[in-house]
């Protein structure tokens, strides 16, 4: 099953991605590939904080764990939305999710 994603950008600019659930990605590493800005220096390991996104609507996504809370907490632009997208894994789970990638740190 495909699922549906759409992302908006540092500059403001909306993208929609249609993506198999069972790639094996992040949203870090989605945004990577499709060369939206996002460093993801530190492969995903909730270390940097380069991936943080806000998140505009969509599915209840799985809670934030003990490391990407710590990281949060470390952060400038923090919001009640804010996520790491090396957090959270690309699957049916996700289905519809809107975020937005937050401004560099």
């Amino acid at each position: 099953m495909d699922i549906q994603l759409k992302i908006i950008d540092r500059q403001g600019e909306f993208h929609e991605y249609e993506i198999p659930s069972d790639c094996g990605l992040n949203l870090m590493e989605l945004c990577k590939s499709a060369e939206l800005g996002v460093e993801g220096i530190c492969g995903g390991m909730a270390l940097c904080g380069s991936c943080m996104i806000y998140i505009d609507q969509g599915p209840e996504l799985p809670g934030v764990g003990e490391d990407e809370e710590k990281m949060l907490d470390t952060l400038m632009h923090v919001r009640k939305n804010s996520r790491l997208a090396c957090q959270i894994k690309i699957s049916e789970k996700i289905n519809g999710l809107q975020f937005t990638i937050a401004p560099n740190q």
